[in-house]
């Protein structure tokens, strides 16, 4: 466990000194580069664009977090339990619809920059979180359920005091795999001017450059572990808390 813990601690100052200085790995990157190419992202600053793409990410999983969880919330109590097909079909589109396509068709309304890629990102987020506070809001103990009604509890209470709590654990899985899903799915955004880590990447493909490449794939990648690594502990916290066994999505 402590093993482990230093892993992620010298992975996460490692991620830290790339963006703040990134000159420190010029040696290992030139490796990547041909010797007329510059081996350190020169187009931008790539601690100004983590920040950019974090943000990106963020925004739209706090939307989807919000929908998904109302509408699961609504079709899990008597009278919106007949919305659940809707709210199933609502929560499948941004499956049905690949991120690109979603980006193709928000352009030419939205035009180009963060806004198309939120929509997509949002669309795309909403299913994992939906399933999985519906499943967390429908296997809960019924023995619990029934002492939250004997105790004379009304629905809202249940709902935030028992209910929610108990989900808790369960929705942040689903809330985990849609935000490791989207800090990947946001670098397409810089195909439409958002400013994500695709730009370098997309900088290093066009020129043939295969140190930004790495660069932005690497970025990409130990956030993604490290955030994924952060929720899932977060997760266990709050099923050892509530006496749980442990989601099982993953």
């Amino acid at each position: 466990m402590k093993i482990g813990l230093l892993i992620r601690l010298a992975v996460f100052f490692v991620l830290v000194a790339l963006l703040v200085q990134p000159d420190l790995f010029q040696g290992f990157f030139a490796l990547f580069a041909r010797p007329t190419q510059p081996a350190i992202y020169n187009q931008g600053n790539l601690l100004d664009i983590t920040i950019s793409h974090l943000t990106i990410v963020a925004i739209a999983i706090a939307l989807s977090t919000v929908v998904a969880v109302g509408l699961a919330i609504l079709v899990t109590r008597p009278f919106g339990a007949e919305f659940l097909p809707v709210s199933r079909t609502i929560a499948n589109v941004g499956q049905t619809f690949p991120p690109v396509a979603v980006l193709a068709l928000a352009v030419p309304i939205l035009g180009f920059g963060t806004a198309p890629t939120l929509i997509a990102l949002f669309l795309y987020g909403l299913l994992p979180i939906f399933e999985n506070t519906l499943t967390g809001l429908t296997t809960l103990p019924p023995n619990v359920i029934e002492a939250a009604r004997g105790v004379g509890m009304t629905g809202r209470q249940r709902l935030m005091r028992v209910e929610f709590p108990l989900a808790l654990p369960v929705i942040l899985a689903g809330i985990r795999l849609s935000t490791v899903i989207a800090l990947a799915t946001a670098t397409i955004g810089s195909t439409v001017a958002a400013r994500t880590l695709g730009e370098v990447i997309i900088a290093g493909l066009q020129s043939g450059n295969t140190a930004f490449v790495l660069q932005g794939g690497l970025i990409v990648g130990i956030l993604a572990v490290l955030i994924y690594d952060a929720l899932a502990g977060l997760e266990r916290w709050l099923t050892a808390r509530t006496g749980q066994k442990q989601a099982a999505a993953n």
